[in-house]
């Protein structure tokens, strides 16, 4: 497990004071982040909990353009993209969905959907031989069998098939910020662990700076070099290094308790 370096890292994402509230003015106003500041360094793995409604998905769709803020900046790897349309940021930032259809093209093929991932191509790629080759060696490390199955459409992929293909696509072309958002829960319970299992392997061994939402209090103390927790649009405790390797899922939960005034219940949170 990677062990953050509080100095000399540079920092690759920084949100200064990130307010967003939907439908202002109205009956149905919802203060969706609230003065978020976070400062994410290069090489962090991050794991992100909360009940539902916390904000964590909205935090991501702030870093990626989704929408613009109301209020604060956005900072990646040294440039302020709090006005850069969506499209242009997902150039060098990698996200997977809870959805496993979501993220890929299902009516095209797996070599297809890879040749786009690479950027080797339009809709008519002209990525040759020596190319697809290597995508088909990259496939083959995820160890699903999908090597052997590259024009097979992807429409016809289980879910973990699916995620895993995503997840390398998402990781192909090495992007400066990798977001997982609750990208296992979807799975059965031995999919999603041989998933992860594939998520840590990739981001440790590419150095990925990488941020995870995760429903799975366990996992969110197991994997990556730091846990946030999240509440009412505020990140409301953080913890890394010596501290985090003390804790247990209940020292979570009570963590939760005191930042909330409630006890955290969410049947979506699993909590071994």
């Amino acid at each position: 497990m990677r062990q953050g370096n509080e100095n000399g890292e540079r920092t690759m994402l920084k949100l200064l004071n990130v307010s967003k509230t939907f439908h202002p003015g109205t009956p149905n106003a919802r203060v969706a982040l609230d003065d978020v500041t976070l400062r994410v360094r290069r090489g962090d793995f991050i794991s992100i909990i909360g009940a539902n409604g916390a904000g964590k998905s909205t935090l991501f769709n702030a870093i990626c353009g989704s929408f613009y803020v109301d209020k604060g900046c956005v900072v990646l790897d040294g440039e302020d993209v709090t006005m850069m349309a969506e499209h242009r940021r997902a150039r060098v930032i990698g996200r997977l969905f809870q959805d496993p259809m979501r993220s890929s093209a299902p009516g095209m093929s797996i070599e297809e959907n890879l040749v786009l991932a690479a950027g080797q191509g339009g809709w008519l790629s002209t990525a040759g031989k020596k190319e697809k080759q290597a995508l088909r060696d990259r496939l083959a490390l995820l160890d699903m069998g999908l090597e052997d199955r590259m024009k097979q459409p992807v429409g016809l992929l289980s879910g973990g098939q699916r995620q895993a293909l995503t997840l390398m696509m998402a990781t192909l072309s090495m992007p400066k910020l990798l977001l997982l958002d609750e990208h296992t829960a979807a799975l059965d319970p031995g999919t999603a662990e041989k998933v992860l299992a594939m998520t840590a392997k990739i981001v440790e061994e590419n150095q990925l700076t990488c941020l995870m939402i995760t429903h799975n209090m366990q996992s969110a103390l197991d994997l990556g070099n730091r846990t946030i927790m999240m509440n009412a649009g505020r990140i409301v405790f953080d913890t890394a290094g010596e501290e985090r390797a003390a804790f247990t899922v209940d020292n979570l939960l009570e963590k939760f308790r005191e930042a909330s005034g409630k006890k955290l219940d969410n049947d979506r949170m699993l909590l071994v």
